[in-house]
């Protein structure tokens, strides 16, 4: 496997890349993109001269670094060691925007690369923008990954008005790790050893008092400043229990649909947590980090993806789904990864059946994907014996079935503006300087300008 560092999309045949589509694909103007594209053999040089793969070979595109890429590279050398007569090309671009922008930019020259990634909230705006090549169920069926194999939650948020553009790869949840030996000193803990179950906001209140009179300092930790993504997910989680909405689409048209009682309801609760100290107001990623692994907060609301951060530490954890706070049922927030197929008219038959069965063997492969958190979409997988004895991973998979994503819309999806506007309002609410009500003016008033706007390519 040829590795390249650096360190998604559509309808076919409908209708022509148009600059503006590209602009939606990427969420971003191509400004600054002829940086990105400079230099000899670059991916976006290769895509634009139309230099793509050759027959028995296979050009795939991620975004994967740190311990994901080192599952993805293992992966993909499995894959290689097993079709030693198929030539995998495994280039890893920036994270965000950037990827995305420069995987459009690939497909309109005409050579985008066999398979890519993509995350399952930046789908939508991909597929209505022409950028990916659809399956009907049977067709994937007929290639060995029938939909009712994948995770139901994640193969809907795969499907776009009737057609399925993207094959999951996993649910990433945002979860509720805990410190065992912590909790086991709060009382928190049942005869099993494991978390006594939590529901409602006067019992997951309680046990971060009880957490918090052991630890001394405080009893959960969330990152707060600099960290939008995360402000906006466990706001999510919360405002999603109570059935809160923030946008809905109908094509390229949003339209806000914030419930302010329940937004506020949910910022209320958050800055009652730390307002009264039982959780820090103001800490970053590292403190954060600090915080949990020197037993000075008992418990962690983070994504399912920091478990090797704390994995090979001295630190004795658990992780659980986060718990049912609000409303009539449990909602965890959560993206997935899905791999794709872009447009590519040059793409015949026997080249799309390489793609899709590179594509079956990394989902067959998945519970190396398991390693660093991630709950694999592939069932035969998730319900296998090696997966079900797999802690903590297997202790959260009811995340993936109650998983609900980001909201529909064209500068919405993973590392967007949208998480970038509404987690600084939600920061804004739990470190004190707003209300809940002005943080939910603030939404609303930094997403105007983007509702207002015309949608890129239309």
């Amino acid at each position: 496997m040829q590795t390249t560092a650096n360190a998604a999309p559509t309808r076919s045949g409908q209708r022509p890349l148009t600059r503006r589509a590209l602009l939606t694909a990427g969420a971003a103007g191509l400004a600054g993109l002829a940086a990105g594209a400079a230099g000899c053999g670059s991916p976006v040089e290769r895509g634009l001269l139309g230099t793509g793969s050759q027959p028995n070979s296979l050009v795939y595109w991620n975004l994967f670094s740190g311990g994901d890429g080192e599952n993805m590279t293992k992966m993909v050398n499995n894959y290689s060691a097993a079709h030693p007569d198929v030539s995998v090309q495994a280039t890893v671009l920036s994270w965000g925007t950037p990827y995305y922008t420069k995987l459009a930019l690939a497909t309109a020259g005409s050579s985008p690369p066999d398979v890519a990634v993509t995350h399952l909230s930046r789908l939508s705006t991909l597929a209505g923008n022409d950028l990916l090549q659809g399956f009907s169920a049977d067709q994937l069926a007929k290639a060995g990954m029938p939909a009712g194999n994948f995770t139901p939650a994640a193969m809907q948020k795969s499907t776009v008005d009737g057609t399925i553009y993207a094959i999951p790869l996993d649910t990433h949840p945002f979860v509720m790790f805990y410190n065992v030996d912590v909790c086991r000193e709060a009382g928190l803990l049942g005869a099993d050893g494991k978390l006594k179950p939590i529901k409602g906001p006067e019992q997951l209140q309680a046990a971060f008092a009880a957490a918090k009179k052991v630890t001394g300092q405080y009893g959960a930790v969330v990152a707060v400043t600099n960290d939008p993504s995360t402000n906006w997910r466990w706001f999510a989680t919360l405002y999603y229990q109570l059935g809160g909405q923030v946008m809905s689409a109908d094509g390229p048209d949003v339209k806000l649909t914030l419930d302010n009682a329940k937004a506020e309801q949910a910022l209320g609760f958050m800055r009652q947590l730390t307002a009264s100290g039982l959780m820090p107001g103001t800490v970053d990623g590292a403190g954060v980090t600090s915080l949990f692994s020197t037993g000075k907060a008992g418990f962690l609301l983070d994504g399912e993806w920091q478990i090797p951060t704390y994995a090979n530490t001295d630190l004795k954890f658990d992780v659980v789904p986060v718990p049912h706070v609000f409303g009539p049922k449990p909602v965890a927030f959560a993206d997935s990864h899905a791999l794709v197929l872009p447009r590519n008219s040059a793409m015949d038959d026997a080249k799309r059946a390489l793609a899709l069965g590179f594509v079956k063997f990394l989902l067959e492969d998945s519970l190396v994907w398991a390693a660093g958190g991630h709950i694999p979409a592939w069932l035969p997988v998730q319900r296998s014996k090696a997966f079900t004895s797999l802690t903590p991973q297997s202790n959260y998979v009811q995340a993936a079935l109650t998983a609900e994503y980001d909201p529909p819309g064209w500068f919405s999806g993973a590392g967007s503006q949208f998480e970038n506007v509404v987690g600084a309002a939600v920061a804004s609410c739990q470190n004190g300087s707003a209300s809940p009500a002005q943080a939910v003016q603030a939404i609303r008033s930094g997403l105007q300008p983007y509702l207002d706007a015309p949608a890129p390519g239309t």
